[in-house]
């Protein structure tokens, strides 16, 4: 734009100097005519020759002048030319860096669309996984099986001899986690398939104190002590297999007897190991 400017004040320049060359020619022309008109017979021929060496020398300037424009208006040309050149490249340099901005553009949002899909990913995953923590505590919820009793609630007595083995209840509950022991009738009935361990103990004094573990009315394991004085007392435990039904229960042997008070001798107590698949 500023060589645009400059040319345009060059030719402007150009045809001032022209018309000023050409109206001061003309202006010269006439002055010497009139002269020699009116004072041809005045003036000797040595002026006339001088005046004729001013005419060459100002046509002499007027060429040079004339030259030195042509040569500004040709680098002037050729610079504009140059400008042009210089235009054309920072277009195409511009052009160039528009696509660029648009691929880096395309980029961005193909990385954005990357990312929020990972994060909807990562939110499902983290949603479902709390929705599988919030199930399997659930699951140990009721997988949470354990319980703990002994005979007496209060003072102290025998229990015994009977002449056939009874069921013994017992009513003093320390746990019972899940509710699977009922202590009316001193059953646990297994709510979960699964491995379950089964403790039970026997005190008395003087005499046979037994006591043994069943399973749907099978013996499994016996705690026994005879002592025919002072104190007698056993343990013993087991690990069974049962079904969701199954029960386990305690039973008194025939003709002894136990004893229990407040120190609680005598307790039966059973958990769940871990569940099997039904």
């Amino acid at each position: 734009m500023k060589g645009l400017v400059c040319l345009l004040l060059l030719l402007e320049t150009f045809v001032f100097v022209v018309q000023h060359q050409v109206d001061g020619g003309l202006n010269e022309n006439e002055t010497s005519q009139q002269f020699r008109s009116e004072d041809g017979r005045q003036n000797p021929p040595q002026t006339d020759t001088l005046r004729d060496e001013a005419s060459t020398d100002s046509q002499q300037n007027y060429h040079l002048c004339f030259t030195d424009i042509h040569a500004a208006l040709r680098e002037l040309t050729a610079t504009v030319t140059d400008q042009k050149g210089n235009i054309r490249e920072l277009t195409a340099t511009v052009t160039e860096q528009k696509a660029n901005i648009r691929a880096l553009e395309t980029q961005l949002r193909e990385q954005q669309t990357f990312i929020l899909e990972e994060m909807n990913k990562k939110n499902d995953e983290i949603s479902n996984l709390t929705l599988r923590q919030v199930e399997l505590r659930k699951e140990n919820r009721d997988r949470e099986i354990a319980f703990s009793a002994s005979l007496m609630q209060s003072g102290g007595r025998y229990t015994g001899p009977f002449t056939t083995e009874i069921t013994l209840t017992y009513r003093n509950v320390f746990t019972n986690i899940g509710n699977a022991y009922n202590p009316v009738t001193g059953v646990f009935t297994a709510p979960l398939k699964g491995a379950y361990m089964f403790r039970v103990s026997v005190y008395g004094h003087g005499g046979k104190a037994c006591a043994v573990i069943v399973k749907n009315g099978k013996l499994m394991v016996v705690a026994y002590d005879d002592q025919s004085k002072g104190l007698s007392n056993s343990s013993n435990g087991v690990v069974l297999i049962l079904e969701v039904g199954d029960v386990v229960y305690v039973r008194l042997w025939s003709k002894t007897r136990i004893h229990d008070n407040g120190n609680n001798h005598n307790t039966f107590s059973g958990f769940l190991l871990f569940p099997l698949s039904p």
